[in-house]
């Protein structure tokens, strides 16, 4: 199986397709720039799903659901906002089809045309917004901290599965506050709940950090976000906070009276991360054999495959499977059989090594007769001997190695890629080689966009980590004065 995916090393990007299409996760559908999630691949996404959600719970917010069409007006509320997503927006003019007098199939009724169109969700604030107006009038009603799993389109020309597609999955998280240092607060927690969720749980080391003004989602103040390294050494923007300041609550009207008996506009937030942490997941730790999952987020984590050249000899080692697999459940760890009897052991090995399966135990008769089970791990593709008795204990263990050296290794990957660098000659040459780069930047966008222009590299953060960024130096690019040190790459 491993013979049908293109080495990373021979064509990186072919190698992702390859990987996506072949360990069943995603497909193109026959809708243009969109995509069909496969089971497997729909079983990644809800562990995350489950897990994300049980952190939002955990800090407070409730979920909730809004409409998937909002009035064209709304967006034009928002200045910012409207022209960040006008060219994405796919619009809803009619409201009825009727069919052909030509026989020509069905056709839209140009009698049935909207009033108003309605866009196809790109994001939700304006619609939120709207509502809010309705839930708030009070300081006795803030905060409101909710949060929506649901579907978005943004009208994508370049498509890839995962990455970039006409319609994904997300959540977007929409709250509301009293004050300018609540609403931050927000903003600033919850971005460091998706970089625990990326690094405890997705195996994925992430520099913190804010957006430069450029970079800043679409009616936003201040945007932080967590910003992955890949194999290839781009970078992949995998989750978004926004400091929205008051420019929604204007636009939309949202007041609440203060505890003194005044009018004043709420502050807000919003925030999310989409279907692209699956692009994210298969970039950071697939290998030329498939997939690579941390166990925290496989959806088997353990799989059983039994060896037998004889009929009678599968019923015993399927007991003894069964046996081991019960204490396993009984640990929270979730298991498979595979009892197929048409296919090879061999088969079957080289099918859950390219799913990404962390574990993998094989059973004969050899291995009933000494008491012994073999474990193979993903991640090293290395195997070990154990006794049967004391498998269930020993895999337990074996998955918590796997999911800290999968960290471990994706970590020394993004740390011996990161450069400092301090000469535009030397940026030039580095942003090729792939990897981040530490470099001074003199603040302004016309810098920003000249070395984008040049380079194709953009600044993906400020980094919040002081101590590695915070000194004097020059601008590599224009040689003025700067202060700190941000984070430059190619990126997805």
């Amino acid at each position: 199986m491993a013979k049908e995916i293109t080495p990373r090393s021979e064509n990186y990007s072919q190698w992702y397709n390859d990987l996506v299409v072949k360990a069943g996760l995603a497909e193109n559908s026959a809708v243009r720039g969109c995509m069909v999630i496969k089971p497997y691949g729909y079983a990644i996404w809800e562990k995350m799903q489950h897990q994300l959600d049980k952190m939002f719970k955990e800090t407070g917010h409730q979920n909730a659901y809004f409409p998937l069409f909002i009035p064209k007006s709304f967006l034009s509320r928002e200045a910012e906002h409207v022209e960040g997503f006008a060219k994405e927006c796919a619009v809803v003019t009619h409201h009825r089809l009727m069919t052909d007098p030509n026989g020509n199939g069905v056709v839209v009724d140009p009698d049935a045309k909207l009033e108003e169109e309605l866009i196809v969700r790109p994001t939700s604030e304006t619609i939120i917004w709207n509502t809010y107006k309705n839930w708030i009038s009070s300081y006795r009603d803030l905060p409101i901290l909710v949060n929506q799993w649901a579907n978005v389109v943004r009208w994508e020309m370049r498509t890839r599965l995962f990455l970039r597609t006409a319609e994904f999955l997300w959540q977007e998280g929409h709250t509301a506050h009293a004050t300018k240092e609540e609403a931050l607060e927000e903003a600033t927690k919850m971005v460091n709940v998706y970089a625990d969720f990326a690094r405890n749980y997705m195996a994925i080391p992430v520099i913190v950090g804010e957006k430069t003004e450029s970079e800043r989602f679409a009616g936003a103040i201040t945007t932080l976000c967590i910003e992955a390294m890949m194999q290839d050494g781009k970078a992949l923007q995998a989750g978004t906070s926004h400091f929205l300041g008051q420019n929604f609550a204007k636009a939309f009207d949202v007041k609440y009276q203060t505890n003194e008996g005044g009018l004043e506009y709420v502050w807000a937030s919003s925030w999310g991360v989409s279907t692209r942490l699956m692009g994210a997941l298969i970039m950071a730790h697939g290998d030329d054999n498939g997939l690579v999952l941390p166990p925290n987020l496989a959806p088997i984590q353990v799989v059983m495959v039994p060896i037998f050249n004889k009929p009678e000899q599968l019923e015993a080692v399927l007991a003894k499977m069964k046996e081991i697999k019960e204490e396993l459940v009984k640990k929270g760890v979730s298991v498979k059989i595979d009892d197929r009897d048409n296919l090879r052991s061999g088969f079957k090995f080289a099918e859950w090594e390219l799913k990404g399966v962390p574990v993998r135990v094989a059973i004969g008769p050899r291995d009933l007769e000494n008491n012994t089970v073999e474990l193979a791990r993903r991640d090293t593709l290395t195997k070990e001997s154990t006794s049967a008795d004391s498998a269930p204990e020993r895999i337990v263990s074996l998955l918590d190695e796997i999911e800290k050296n999968i960290y471990q290794k994706a970590l020394s990957f993004r740390d011996s890629h990161i450069w400092k660098v301090d000469s535009w000659e030397e940026f030039k040459t580095k942003i090729e080689e792939g990897g981040f780069l530490l470099c001074h930047w003199d603040g302004t966008s016309e810098t920003e966009e000249k070395i984008k222009e040049e380079t194709k590299a953009t600044i993906r953060c400020i980094p919040f980590d002081s101590c590695v960024c915070q000194e004097e130096g020059k601008c590599i690019y224009s040689g003025k004065p700067s202060h700190r040190r941000v984070l430059f790459a190619k990126a997805y």
